[in-house]
């Protein structure tokens, strides 16, 4: 499929942009132009909450995923979040990846966040894009970053430059790890973490057809390092994903066995607690360790589904108690 044949992501995620600016109210969000542009609190001086999350987490998504929060019938965290896309791999890689580092230091100090959302692939900035063969046209961006601070104006200029858009064609969406609606749209990144891995593994993106995740949500941390660690551990302890690929039986076998956290050196014990033995080096964790704890991976011409991985509540409970 050429990058022209599918979808425009920022035509996409358009309607949804606009749905969270007009009911912001409604959303307990904030909304103020900083340099032209539309930045929107959604946990760092207005509460948020879990609905602004989930459509946070649609516009991740860039408006090919959907995203539900239902209960189960058992378990000790029973809230959890559904994610399905019918693109999985424009939805989750081409988008909702947090892929774009964004930093400038200036008078007013240091700012640093990855930036996720269809803005992105406006952008183009990363090899992704080389990889699954996208590119994007359009005259407003959304990007969405993990961060407890507002971006410097300068950044905020250079973002719109890179998208190819006016400022005031740009909304900047701020997540605190901490809030209830970070929370939210982290844990929602289930099935973007099995398509991470899914590439990391070498498996070709263009067979998969489809995809859907779902995770427990937990209690917000009260500090950034205990929300990360609880956000983490949600997916790669209580994180289910089915994929639906084509080809040969035994690459979809060999996928479902490579793809849970489980097969990780540093799988067993809360995320806080492996990242701070390393010292908080983010990249000296196993990369093989982010990815759902429960996989299915479901060969669509034979039928044939494949199961790896396990769910583990003994650690979910260490981790949303802790």
């Amino acid at each position: 499929m050429t990058a022209q044949s599918r979808p425009s992501l920022a035509t996409l995620a358009g309607p949804i942009t606009r749905g969270l600016l007009a009911d912001a109210e409604v959303l307990r969000i904030g909304i103020e132009r900083v340099g032209g542009a539309a930045v929107v609190d959604a946990g760092i001086r207005h509460r948020g909450g879990i609905e602004a999350g989930r459509r946070i987490a649609e516009l991740c998504m860039g408006g090919l995923g959907r995203v539900s929060v239902a209960g189960e019938a058992t378990g000790r965290w029973p809230v959890s979040l559904t994610v399905h896309s019918t693109d999985p791999v424009l939805a989750c890689l081409g988008s909702q990846y947090a892929g774009w580092a964004l930093s400038h230091e200036g008078p007013e100090g240091k700012f640093f966040a990855l930036g996720s959302g269809p803005g992105r692939a406006l952008a183009g900035k990363e090899k992704i894009f080389e990889e699954i063969g996208y590119g994007d046209t359009g005259d407003a961006a959304a990007i969405v970053l993990e961060t407890d601070k507002v971006p410097p104006e300068a950044l905020i200029a250079r973002i719109a430059a890179d998208c190819g858009v006016a400022p005031e064609r740009l909304t900047l969406v701020l997540t605190p790890t901490r809030s209830l609606a970070g929370t939210v749209q982290i844990v929602a990144r289930v099935l973007e973490v099995a398509l991470h891995k899914t590439h990391s593994l070498g498996f070709p993106l263009e067979r998969v057809v489809d995809g859907v995740g779902t995770a427990p949500v937990p209690p917000p941390g009260a500090g950034f390092l205990p929300a990360m660690g609880r956000t983490n551990d949600a997916i790669l302890y209580g994180g289910t994903v089915h994929l639906f690929v084509e080809g040969p039986d035994d690459a979809a076998e060999e996928l479902a066995l490579k793809l849970p956290s489980s097969a990780s050196r540093d799988y067993g014990r809360p995320f806080a607690e492996v990242f701070a033995d390393y010292k908080c080096d983010f990249y000296a964790v196993d990369p093989m360790l982010f990815s759902p704890g429960r996989v299915i991976v479901t060969a669509v011409e034979s039928g044939r589904s494949f199961h790896a991985g396990k769910l583990d509540p003994d650690v979910l409970d260490r981790s949303f108690h802790g």
